[in-house]
């Protein structure tokens, strides 16, 4: 059998969530940085969360918000026939 050939095994490499739990498990990497775990996963407690690390979210939210901005702002035709026909839902 070849020398190093396997990576070096650490029986207890530290974990860290960026919740901050931290704990250990078996690993060839001393160290893990990870975004979510048990105590901050959506699945496993039952909330929702958006994990953004790029601001993704954000800015797709600012996006959207500019989109509808801008088209109720140029009153076409669709715009005016919703306008229309929530003022006739209000009147009822």
């Amino acid at each position: 059998m070849k020398k190093d050939t396997h990576p070096e095994y650490f029986e207890e490499a530290a974990v860290t969530c960026a919740c901050g739990n931290n704990f250990k498990i078996g690993s060839t990497k001393k160290e893990i940085r990870i975004e979510l775990c048990n105590l901050c996963h959506p699945f496993y407690t039952g909330k929702q969360k958006f994990v953004d690390t790029a601001r993704r979210v954000e800015k797709f939210q600012e996006k959207m918000g500019r989109v509808t901005k801008t088209a109720t702002e140029r009153k076409g035709k669709k715009v005016k026939k919703a306008v229309t026909k929530a003022k006739k839902a209000d009147k009822k």
